[in-house]
């Protein structure tokens, strides 16, 4: 095991070090080749002065058996006295330099010299969770059958199986708010050990979320937060995990504008429920957008949050507007429908542009065909992995690791990249196995 090294972590503390080593250095180099000079001169060179019949020191002799038999020059003496000079100070150099690189002392930072593991502090073993009760956690969700969340149920459960936790799925079907409200009461009833749920309303929570922090419940925002566009958030959530969703918006009306260019070409915008807080920021990011570069006809359409009625929707809305330039949507099944009906009503990729949000396998389908251009990833998996992992750390250390805002991602998916997500993923959705094979 490695010594912990005196200057450990403290840069200015290890040049002050290195400066302080390197002048010591200069120092030997300078003043070895004198003191080596001036101690030939007494222990082993003499002459005879045959004048005042003494003896006097003479500065040409090396040390020999007979010191007064091999005179040497000035040049040469010097020479080796600067040799053994030079000698000592890459010594001492050289021993700085070991102190230095043995200890790990790099650009990067202090570096373990030893790869030996410490030993675990008692009662712990490296690659376990320590000992704790089966904390059970409740995500309250607003639409629990929609496909796009599979994925999130995925994080849920790994995390659970990896930290030895369990968890609850409860809410609504259909984005009812009173369903989540139930949910959340019942939660606090049965006094769970954490609480993470999707804001899609300003104020309907905010009284339950209080409560819950008072006594001593943590409550997570995901997938949707309290706030309208980008302004103050209203719920007292610790946290938000999930995409900025205003800012995703934002990120949809930039890609509509590089596709269509005709500022006063009809374009659509789809959603599923219309106010409701993880989509309707969606809507005001891309419209306020494209308003502002000078989109004149651009038209928002309510569908409905069951996906088997989304599609028979989006096509009699195209089939009174066949003349549209594009169609788009802000949530999973709407995007997924807009490339269908793309491809059964136009029939010819790219003639009308859809595109929208997340990575249902049909929605990857349709950028591969041509028939959407782009997705926008917000990382569903992470929405059920995070908040739970955050949660149980808060549990684990008494509240002392706090929960974190979590940025989920904007990651665009386009026909270039889309083959990397095409395969069953179970952190995608489209495969309830776990990974077999890396890359």
């Amino acid at each position: 095991m490695s010594t912990k090294p005196f200057f450990r972590g403290n840069r200015l503390k290890r040049v002050a070090a290195l400066v302080l080593v390197s002048f010591s250095a200069l120092l030997v180099l300078l003043c070895a080749p004198c003191l080596v000079y001036k101690s030939m001169v007494r222990s082993n060179c003499r002459m005879t002065d045959s004048k005042k019949k003494k003896k006097i020191e003479n500065p040409y002799s090396l040390v020999g058996s007979d010191p007064f038999k091999k005179p040497v020059s000035r040049r040469k003496a010097i020479g080796t006295m600067a040799a053994v000079g030079g000698v000592v100070g890459g010594l001492v150099v050289g021993g700085a330099a070991g102190f230095f690189g043995s200890e790990g002392y790099w650009r990067s930072g202090y570096v373990p010299s030893s790869s030996t593991t410490p030993a675990a502090p008692t009662g712990y073993t490296y690659g376990t969770y320590p000992t704790h009760p089966n904390w059970k956690f409740t995500f309250i969700n607003h639409v629990t059958t929609n496909p796009f969340f599979v994925p999130t149920v995925y994080g849920i459960e790994d995390a659970c199986n990896a930290m030895g936790v369990s968890y609850q799925w409860t809410g609504s079907t259909t984005s009812a708010v009173a369903d989540m409200v139930n949910a959340f009461e019942a939660a606090l009833a049965a006094k769970v050990d954490g609480i993470a749920i999707s804001l899609i309303d300003l104020s309907a929570f905010n009284s339950l979320t209080d409560q819950a922090i008072a006594a001593g419940i943590p409550v997570i925002g995901y997938n949707a937060d309290a706030r309208k566009g980008n302004g103050p958030v209203m719920n007292d959530r610790m946290a938000y995990v999930g995409q900025p969703l205003y800012d995703s918006g934002t990120l949809l009306g930039q890609q509509i504008a590089k596709l269509i260019t005709n500022t006063s070409a009809l374009i659509a915008l789809f959603i599923a429920t219309p106010g409701t807080l993880n989509i309707q920021p969606r809507i005001d990011g891309a419209s306020d957008y494209l308003k502002a570069q000078g989109y004149t006809d651009v038209q928002v359409v309510g569908t409905d949050p069951d996906v088997t009625k989304e599609g028979s929707l989006i096509d009699a809305w195209y089939l009174g507007h066949t003349d549209v330039a594009g169609m788009f949507a802000v949530d999973a099944g709407d995007t997924e429908q807009c490339g269908n009906i793309a491809q059964k009503e136009v029939g010819t990729p790219g003639k009308v542009f859809t595109g929208g949000f997340d990575l249902l396998p049909q929605s990857e389908t349709n950028v591969t065909n041509g028939y959407s251009q782009f997705l926008i990833d917000q990382q569903p998996y992470l929405q059920g992995w995070v908040p739970l992992q955050q949660l149980y750390l808060y549990r684990l250390s008494s509240g002392q690791m706090y929960p974190a805002d979590t940025n989920t991602s904007l990651k665009l998916v386009t026909k270039d990249n889309v083959a990397a997500y095409s395969g069953a993923s179970r952190f995608e959705g489209s495969s309830a196995n776990q990974p077999t094979t890396f890359s």
